[in-house]
């Protein structure tokens, strides 16, 4: 008996004994004398249930999950007789509530294959938007993108196509294409997930972008702390110039693009697209002055395109599908789909594609199903570190920019962190001081002197001296922090103070 099984190779999976699991499985098939085509795949994101053993059936795959290496010998055994029985079923993949309501455009080929297989790629739709754009004018690619309402997946936001028709409109001898894949938000793991599960879809989305305002040199900046990921990236990496995708005359065209991978420098701050460029140049990574934005003068001096993974990776479906389909998702200004990363205290923590526009309430029940802890949900921070803790009465909010910034909060990167009523958001708010004070680059005295003086603030409120004038204070010196800070860093350490000063005041009076 024959069987092709999955089970995913990503960080995530492998720290939740996949590899284990996996060794158990070819250690298991062995002795009870079993042909297995065990392929080690991407993660679908469904966390909740990883380690994920999926087995290809006729009526397509079937999964089993959570899995540890102590199940293997009883569920190969079911897998021969009636897999349905076993305690680990889950039903059809395609099936399952969490995956099933899912809008997957850029996710759409993460766990269906080894990640490192062309083949695989190209029979799942891979490098139609890159051959589509070949015999393009540069021109023509930007408009597409314009078109498209695709806006930067980083944080800021920013119309990807108008950042992109400044780099063309720059004349210069050398341009570049930066993906910032520093991803250090907290509760966030997309781009990893992508860069591990479906690498090749990044490559395609920054060789069009190379394409499209005339760059032949890309770099991915990769956070340090992703060693699989590197290991993965610098393979297919490999495998696409050995294929003719990277390097001189891509597919024949006689267009060139190369592109390497460089390691960050384990600080948050280099997540800040000027940092960055700093960092890729050998420096200490510091925020720049802007003007002169990356766009005109960035990597070297030279005209740069800094975008994220999920930015590049979603130019890929744009230019394979059209920017019509790709704006036939979301809402108002918000077009296209939002990755959003479930983590914290939350039963059901994964990744989760879908149309801007649903709001912070159903992603978290309906997909999360609540707190792991059981206990009632107090607070959810959406947008990373620097975002703002909303309470119940903020949760029926749209998940799309427009409406979250209404409401002085931020989509950021995607990453809702959920915490439960026995919280401090004093804690919190102390919390988000010392993560500035921490990180900052110390460029600027509003956010290196600020923050200090914010941790020093808050920890006489607590113990109750001279509360009420600190709290004034603390409400200044954020003023002081947004205004007058030289990038996000300082200039959005506020947002979770304020909120929890504002939502939560009786977390202050102790």
């Amino acid at each position: 008996m024959s069987l092709r099984l999955y089970l995913p190779q990503d960080t995530t999976a492998s720290a939740m004994g996949a590899d284990d699991a996996a060794a158990s499985v070819i250690r298991e098939a062995t002795a009870k004398g079993l042909t297995i085509d065990l392929v080690r795949n991407g993660s679908r994101g469904l966390f909740w249930l990883e380690p994920l053993l999926e087995m290809e059936t006729a009526e397509g795959r079937i999964g089993f999950g959570p899995v540890k290496s102590a199940d293997i010998p009883g569920l190969l055994d079911a897998l021969k007789a009636k897999p349905s029985q076993h305690p680990l079923y889950l039903g059809l993949i395609e099936e399952i509530p969490y995956f099933s309501k899912q809008q997957r455009l850029t996710f759409a080929r993460a766990g269906i294959g080894d990640p490192l297989c062309l083949d695989n790629y190209r029979t799942l739709g891979g490098f139609k938007g890159l051959e589509r754009a070949l015999p393009l004018s540069p021109q023509a690619i930007v408009d597409e993108v314009k078109a498209s309402g695709l806006r930067g997946r980083g944080g800021a936001a920013f119309p990807t196509g108008i950042k992109w028709q400044t780099v063309l409109d720059t004349p210069a001898g050398q341009k570049y294409i930066v993906c910032n894949a520093d991803e250090g938000d907290s509760g966030t793991f997309a781009d990893r997930l992508l860069m591990e599960s479906d690498p090749y879809q990044l490559i395609e989305g920054m060789i069009i972008a190379g394409l499209g305002v005339g760059a032949d040199r890309g770099y991915i900046y990769l956070r340090s702390e992703y060693p699989k990921a590197r290991a993965i990236l610098n393979n297919a990496i490999a495998r696409a110039e050995e294929a003719g995708y990277l390097g001189e005359s891509i597919l024949g065209s006689g267009r060139t693009f190369t592109l390497a991978v460089r390691m960050g420098a384990e600080a948050y701050i280099c997540g800040e697209e000027t940092s960055l460029l700093d960092s890729l140049e050998g420096k200490r990574g510091m925020v720049r002055v802007k003007p002169p934005l990356p766009a005109i003068e960035g990597l070297f001096g030279k005209p740069t395109v800094v975008n994220n993974v999920l930015s590049f990776a979603a130019v890929s479906t744009v230019l394979a599908e059209g920017a019509q389909h790709y704006q036939e998702y979301g809402m108002c200004r918000s077009r296209g789909t939002l990755t959003v990363q479930l983590a914290g205290n939350i039963r059901r923590g994964g990744l989760v594609e879908l149309a801007f526009g649903m709001t912070l309430r159903e992603a978290v029940e309906e997909f999360g199903g609540g707190s792991f802890s059981g206990r009632p949900i107090k607070a959810i921070q959406v947008g990373g570190p620097l975002g703002a803790y909303l309470p119940a009465s903020q949760w029926d909010t749209p998940l799309d920019y427009e409406s979250f910034a209404a409401i002085g909060a931020m989509l950021g990167h995607g990453g809702v962190v959920v915490f439960d009523d026995s919280v401090d958001m004093a804690e919190q708010a102390r919390f988000a001081m010392a993560f500035c004070a921490h990180e900052s680059c110390g460029k600027c005295t509003p956010c290196r002197i600020g923050a200090v003086r914010g941790v020093e603030v808050i920890d006489k409120v607590l113990v109750n001296d001279h509360r009420e004038e600190n709290l004034i204070l603390l409400r200044e010196l954020c003023d002081t922090m947004e205004y007058g800070s030289l990038c996000a860093m300082g200039g959005m350490t506020p947002f979770p103070v304020r909120s929890a000063l504002d939502y939560y005041p009786e977390d202050f009076k102790r």
